[in-house]
């Protein structure tokens, strides 16, 4: 009886154990078959607004970044620095990054093309986004935008970066993908 006792303990323990290692088995599976569960925030994923702003015509330009991207692409440029969300100086860097990697040119009613050069307002964290701000006074009688986008995308080159155009109650979409670095946006 001791022997059989013995016997169905150890198939018990045995049992358990396969029980243990299955169990393990099937989360790591389930890690690995869901990726936005194993690894945060793998989409890299830029936005940045245009706005023609009909009470100052001005264009002010917002850039917007998850502060998880921005943070592990300062890391990558710069070394170890300060974390972007608890420095101004870690965000200063970032921004500086990514004005000197974005430009927009001008077309006038009259054929003429303008580099518009942008001055930079600020930056600020909101939530899980950094924003970066740029503007420019007193533009007028432009029909269309040639914009160069490549913040992030000499970092990861599946970086998407989205640019939305908005004027006289439209919207104007360029997507940045694959080796794109230059899109037109024709705002007729």
């Amino acid at each position: 009886m001791k022997k059989r006792a013995k016997k169905i303990n150890s198939l018990n323990r045995k049992r358990r154990s396969q029980a243990v290692i299955g169990v393990c088995l099937g989360m790591l599976l389930l890690l690995v078959g869901t990726p936005e569960l194993s690894w945060a925030h793998q989409q890299k994923t830029a936005t940045t607004r245009i706005l023609f702003n009909s009470n100052t015509n001005n264009i002010e330009v917002m850039h917007r970044f998850y502060a998880h991207d921005a943070e592990e692409a300062v890391s990558l440029i710069f070394g170890t620095i300060p974390s972007i969300m608890e420095s101004s100086e870690s965000r200063q860097l970032f921004s500086n990054y990514v004005v000197n990697r974005f430009a927009i040119e001008a077309t006038e009613e009259d054929g003429t093309t303008t580099e518009l050069a942008l001055t930079y307002v600020g930056e600020e964290i909101d939530g899980q986004f950094l924003w970066v701000y740029q503007e420019i006074s007193s533009v007028q009688n432009v029909v269309a935008l040639t914009v160069i986008n490549v913040a992030l995308r000499d970092i990861w080159p599946d970086q998407v970066n989205l640019v939305n155009i908005e004027k006289d109650d439209e919207i104007y979409t360029l997507s940045f993908v694959d080796a794109i670095e230059v899109l037109r946006a024709d705002l007729n």
